[in-house]
């Protein structure tokens, strides 16, 4: 299978994650950092299929920045830099504001665009 199919298929398994909310023992912040991996990982498939190493950063937009060079970026995928915030710091207890089902819904919305 050829590499930039692989990063989509992971992309493709992160959302599938994200939208398990089966269980009062998995947290919104888990899930949330699984909405945001698979829009990290679906650009950086992208940028692999156009040829460029991607960056090693969570950062969407920065990721984003490095794509929009060879494609053009919908805003609809263009709001999932809020995703950014999930990235790192929620997978720490006590570093962040408590994530609401309100936070996941969103973020689900926003990574099922991409």
């Amino acid at each position: 299978m050829k590499r930039h199919k692989e990063w989509l298929n992971r992309s493709k398994s992160s959302l599938e994650i994200a939208r398990t909310k089966n269980s009062h023992l998995v947290y919104y912040e888990d899930l949330c950092y699984q909405a945001q991996q698979a829009v990290e990982k679906a650009i950086k498939g992208m940028l692999i299929y156009y040829g460029v190493e991607p960056q090693f950063t969570h950062n969407i937009g920065i990721l984003l920045g490095e794509l929009q060079n060879y494609v053009n970026i919908p805003d609809k995928v263009k709001d999932s830099i809020k995703l950014t915030k999930y990235a790192v710091q929620t997978r720490y207890p006590g570093e962040f504001d408590d994530i609401t089902q309100e936070d996941y819904e969103e973020s689900l919305i926003v990574a099922e665009k991409c």
